[in-house]
């Protein structure tokens, strides 16, 4: 009998069969897919706009075909028309399904758009950017001494500021002499030095003074979401910060679905870089508008990223990167303009710098988490946690520094969870379990009430209790091991074993039931089997990654942790340490760096010699390849118990005392795979 078309939709994830015809507004509703529509589907609001991707997706086990969706109609021609759509985009309501496909749902079609939470980090830095202002007043020219007006514009910067010459971007020539003259030959100009000792190059300019400031962007280029702060150039203060999903995640939600993807799809590598392009204008364009901005004052970007983005970004084929040695296109830092990127939002003359590689699987990312956390200065032994799709791990002192990066994947980020989602109001953030009655109570984010707490339901109303997010999940699985509903394997017991019909059968394991608004045509969100196993690869990467450097080092514990990215600012250490997610150390020891990478962009924005700090300091730092040691595959094995097979946690056994049981009774383990009977 032949299936009905799969549908697999990104961010989210969720999939299912529907009949050839089905509009993707339909497939997404009977999915939960959070696709917005206030028109009731007649092509009107625009609300349900969709990204279908075409070629191979090994990870979701489908080709999309060209012809997966129906045609354009006549109402998607009219609408793009009158409005005009992105390229590649269609309405929801009016797409139909006709093969397997692949639909991405860009932020701003989605009902709860995703809290980016990578909020700027209060930190003193030191000013001295690489892009200043300066206001000069020019001699006319004069038919006896006949120079051009760059050459005078250039005496005029020696005499009144000490700038001995300057060079100019080529596009500017043009605009000078009609600057120079609406100015009454007072004129601002912008200055940028690669570096201290470079000579200055003109890359903007207005007539007289020019007082609207000039900023400059600092991006973390993450696997899942970009995030950028706004800064100005003059003060250092964060005018704005803003983030969206990296829209490459329709390609594949970790850096390895992302090289495959190039890899099997012709052109892939220039598709996905065009994708997060884009994305970037479209960043640059609502961050502006939200400061209250004109985009042409950015005229300098930072870029941090791992070394597949990095790629991507400079429009480099990964492809080298998806198989050993690990080799990168370059490793050094980048200095672009606006134009080298296509960034059609910014200035064609404005600047890009981009942080140094690390190594072939420690990017530019891991740069700036050491830029900004400094471990080579630390005088006891730091670990530092950038947690992620793809986890970077510092470990260092005085004396020396290691670094890794660990393939966590997107489960930290609330994706491959069957009730997960993304950041957004509504979203399960924090959970407690009661350990006497299994009775669990939650917090949402949009709202600082628990749900045991008056008021809380009538503060949901509007956004509903509607998944859970990564910290939500991480706490949950932590909550369960401690209320003694789930065993060291990660097995959870089924309701005769624990005491509670929360813990439910499911196939051959069991769930556990955190909310059920079924009833009034909500979601049923629940705990699964699967999504322990999902949290457990990941924690165990996470903890192989970090005893790997510990042993290169030859230590058996640190003296601090540091947690970095969102991560680290939303979930509790008592939570990491429980599952082991972390090593063993006093909690008063773990704390938060917040967007540390964001962080270190935002440095080397404003400082122009921390660029050359950390293009020092990366050659310094020892970089360890967890795919090629042996040692990763046994740490990450003992890993899989919760909180360790083998480790002790002396103290997080001062905190909390795990209870002693255990729900295998040789059907399962805790990945809810079935075991082999003996004889």
């Amino acid at each position: 009998m032949t299936k009905d078309p799969l549908v697999v939709f990104t961010p989210s994830g969720k999939r299912g069969r529907f009949p050839v015809g089905t509009p993707v507004l339909t497939a997404a509703r009977q999915l939960g897919v959070d696709l917005d529509s206030v028109c009731g589907g007649r092509g009107i609001c625009s609300k349900c706009q969709i990204t279908p991707s075409y070629g191979d997706f090994p990870k979701h086990g489908v080709h999309v075909a060209q012809d997966a969706l129906s045609e354009w109609n006549k109402v998607e021609e009219r609408y793009d028309q009158k409005r005009g759509l992105k390229p590649g985009r269609r309405l929801g309501c009016q797409a139909t399904v006709q093969r397997d496909v692949v639909i991405d749902v860009p932020a701003e079609s989605q009902v709860h758009r995703q809290v980016v939470r990578k909020a700027a980090t209060a930190r003193v830095i030191e000013m001295d950017p690489a892009t200043r202002i300066f206001y000069v007043e020019v001699e006319e020219p004069d038919m006896h001494e006949p120079t051009g007006d760059l050459e005078r514009l250039a005496r005029a910067l020696r005499a009144q500021w000490d700038i001995p010459e300057i060079t100019a971007e080529f596009s500017l020539l043009g605009q000078l002499q009609p600057i120079l003259r609406k100015g009454d030959w007072k004129i601002t100009v912008a200055l940028h030095k690669s570096s201290v000792e470079a000579t200055p190059r003109l890359i903007a300019a207005w007539p007289g003074l020019h007082e609207a400031g000039i900023y400059g962007l600092a991006i973390d280029l993450g696997s899942t979401t970009i995030a950028a702060h706004l800064t100005n150039l003059d003060t250092g203060e964060v005018v704005a910060s803003s983030g969206i999903m990296n829209p490459q995640i329709r390609f594949g939600e970790d850096l390895m679905s992302r090289v495959s993807y190039a890899m099997m799809n012709p052109g892939g590598d220039a598709e996905m870089t065009r994708a997060v392009r884009e994305a970037i204008d479209t960043l640059a364009v609502e961050i502006a508008k939200e400061a209250g901005i004109a985009p042409s004052l950015i005229l300098e970007t930072v870029f941090v990223c791992n070394p597949v983005m990095h790629h991507l970004l400079l429009g480099i084929d990964p492809v080298e990167l998806g198989q050993a040695p690990f080799a990168l296109a370059t490793s050094n830092s980048l200095t672009l303009t606006a134009r080298d990127l296509d960034l059609a939002s910014l200035p064609a003359s404005a600047q890009v710098y981009v942080l140094p590689c690390i190594a072939g699987h420690v990017g530019a990312d891991a740069a700036a988490v050491a830029l900004s956390e400094e471990p080579g200065k630390s005088e006891d032994l730091v670990l530092v946690v950038d947690v992620g799709t793809n986890a970077e791990i510092l470990l260092g002192d005085k004396t020396r520094v290691l670094a890794c990066s660990s393939p966590t994947g997107p489960a930290f980020e609330g994706a491959q969870i069957s009730s997960g989602q993304r950041a957004a109001p509504g979203a399960i953030e924090a959970i407690r379990i009661d350990p006497e009655t299994k009775e669990p109570r939650f917090r949402v984010i949009g709202c600082d009430k628990w749900s045991n707490e008056e008021g809380f339901w009538e503060e949901t109303a509007a956004t509903g209790i509607t998944g859970i997010c990564g910290s939500g999940i991480i706490e949950a699985v932590a909550e369960l091991r401690t209320a003694g509903l789930l065993d060291p394997s990660g097995l959870i017991g089924g309701p005769a074993q624990t005491g509670t019909d929360r813990c439910f059968p499911e196939g051959r394991t069991h769930s556990y039931l955190i909310h059920d608004a079924t009833a009034e045509g909500g979601p049923r969100i629940t705990v699964t089997q699967g999504d322990i196993r999902a949290i457990q690869l990941a924690k165990s990467a996470l903890y192989a990654g970090a005893r790997l450097l510990m042993d290169t080092r030859g230590v058996d514990k640190v003296d601090r942790v540091v947690l970095a990215g969102a991560f680290g600012a939303h979930i509790s250490p008592r939570h990491a340490m429980i599952l082991g997610m972390i090593p063993d150390v006093p909690l008063d020891k773990v704390t938060s760096a917040g967007n540390a990478a964001g962080t270190g962009a935002r440095i080397a924005l404003c400082n122009l010699a921390a660029r050359r700090e950390i293009e020092r300091v990366v050659r310094e730092i020892t970089k360890v390849e967890t795919a090629i040691e042996p040692k990763f595959q046994e740490h990450f094995v003992n890993a899989n118990a919760i909180p360790h097979a083998t480790d002790a946690f002396p103290e997080l056994h001062k905190i909390v005392t795990l209870p002693q049981v255990s729900f295998n009774t040789g059907g399962e383990d805790g990945g809810g795979r079935r075991r082999r009977r003996r004889g």
